[in-house]
């Protein structure tokens, strides 16, 4: 595969696992997850990470695979390279990955003294993306297996974070997140 049908493989079969965390944003509010608990004098996890959101992340990336493997054919033709189409458990672990990546990264930005919304690079690019990799390899083996060779990975880990920053830089313009990161 030319590095085109790399960054397009990528590119499409990450989409489920990046929308859910802009989803969750929209969704807003609720109820926490962590109910106020705290260990060491710190939150769990905040009022950011909320039951409302995850369940709202989790099913808009989950229809969007499925969306995305109705018209997987035609983009298919139409980029020149073969995408891969989404089986329901694939989509489910992409999107419910991403938000369990997220808040992982919430806990651990807790325990080491961070508030909501304070940077942790490297951490806030890639977390959805570990958390969406592991469930998708749980739940549906043989397709991440097709799905993501090797050179898929590095264009994923290395376009996420520039992906990351410009959508939260969007999404801080237009007055839907508090700060830029």
């Amino acid at each position: 595969m030319d590095i085109l049908g790399v960054v397009a493989t990528a590119l499409w079969a990450m989409l489920p696992a990046y929308v859910p965390n802009n989803a969750a944003v929209l969704a807003g509010g609720g109820r926490p997850i962590d109910g106020g608990r705290t260990m060491g004098g710190r939150r769990l996890l905040g009022d950011g990470k909320t039951w409302r959101g995850t369940l709202a992340g989790t099913l808009a990336g989950t229809a969007l695979a499925l969306a995305l493997s109705a018209v997987t054919p035609a983009v298919s033709a139409a980029v020149g390279h073969s995408l891969p189409r989404f089986p329901v458990l694939a989509g489910l672990g992409l999107a419910f990955g991403a938000m369990l990546g997220d808040i992982g990264a919430s806990f651990v930005k807790r325990r080491s003294g961070r508030e909501r919304g304070a940077a942790f690079p490297g951490l806030d690019q890639l977390d959805f993306v570990v958390g969406a990799l592991l469930c998708a390899f749980v739940l549906a083996p043989s397709w991440f297996g097709r799905t993501f060779t090797l050179p898929v990975v590095v264009a994923i880990l290395l376009v996420t974070p520039l992906l990351h920053v410009v959508t939260n830089g969007i999404a801080y313009l237009l007055g839907l997140k508090n700060e830029p990161w």
